[in-house]
């Protein structure tokens, strides 16, 4: 390859650096779940990541007087597990010629870096919302054991977004660190929303002080398309609402990318590949409330 990318030292694979800048902030910024900012765990070794918590703890009676015996209480404790070792990996690869290679070589970082970050951060998405977690696969918040649901949503109102709130409250998670996570069809119905017979103001009125920044109730708002809008008998969709100090993220292996200019030799191409592995799971499931059914 004339760009002098051959081995490991000259290039071929990228420096820590070199990802950072072209690869893994820019993924961090288009991948909305990361960018709601769950908390993270990093996996030793691709260990299976074994995170404790309170499922259970009874304080009915906990009022003593002086010199008295304190019960005792057991809590009940559970875990979640990120990163089994049956769970596969996100693996994208992206081939180009060399004559695109050579003639864009002072800008191959940004043009088709750009290119793969957007690929990963879409596929990650969608898997960390709406996976079912089938051969191996990332099982979405949307999926998750014990999370809260409402059925049959049809067109989304103010209404339901108040009753997700609600819910969320009593399952006592922090709305304080609450996120909406939505696909662009389901914001563009909300915000259209009028009072009255529909002709008065919007019901949602964005803040001339905070450009850019999409909230519901105060809350950030998170729009991919990773989450479909062809679900059910073709056009349902479903909205998230989560607290992310209780959702975790376990990493097994940030995003690494490699040029590899041998594999396609025989076609005069070479390969852009990126390979991570990551998992996410509610640390209280009743903190995740989810919407289904949404319809235009």
């Amino acid at each position: 390859m004339a760009s002098g990318y051959t081995s490991a030292s000259g290039g071929a694979t990228l420096t820590r650096e070199q990802v950072e800048s072209i690869l893994i902030e820019p993924l961090k910024a288009q991948a909305v779940v990361l960018a709601a900012r769950p908390r993270l765990f990093f996996s030793n070794g691709g260990v299976p990541l074994r995170i404790p918590r309170l499922d259970a703890f009874d304080l009915s009676d906990p009022w003593r007087s002086e010199n008295t015996l304190i019960k005792e209480e057991d809590p009940d404790l559970g875990e979640v597990v990120l990163l089994p070792s049956s769970l596969k990996s996100l693996k994208v690869l992206h081939r180009i010629s060399n004559e695109l290679a050579r003639h864009a070589v002072t800008d191959i970082a940004n043009t088709l870096g750009t290119a793969m970050v957007s690929e990963v951060a879409r596929a990650f998405d969608a898997a960390a919302l709406v996976g079912t977690g089938a051969a191996n696969t990332v099982t979405g918040l949307a999926n998750s054991t014990g999370v809260q649901t409402t059925a049959g949503v049809g067109t989304p109102t103010v209404d339901d977004l108040y009753d997700a709130e609600g819910k969320l409250m009593a399952a006592n998670a922090n709305p304080a660190t609450a996120a909406w996570f939505m696909a662009p069809r389901d914001l563009t119905a909300l915000r259209k929303q009028r009072e009255g017979a529909g002709t008065g103001a919007y019901l949602l009125q964005p803040s001339p002080t905070e450009a850019g920044r999409l909230t519901l109730l105060g809350h950030p708002v998170y729009v991919t398309t990773g989450i479909p809008t062809n679900g059910g008998a073709g056009t349902e969709s479903k909205i998230i609402l989560a607290d992310m100090q209780q959702v975790a993220v376990g990493i097994d292996a940030e995003p690494t990318f490699t040029i590899l200019d041998q594999t396609y030799g025989d076609w005069d191409q070479v390969a852009l590949r990126v390979v991570a592995r990551m998992d996410i799971a509610p640390l209280n499931p009743a903190g995740v409330v989810v919407l289904t059914g949404v319809t235009p």
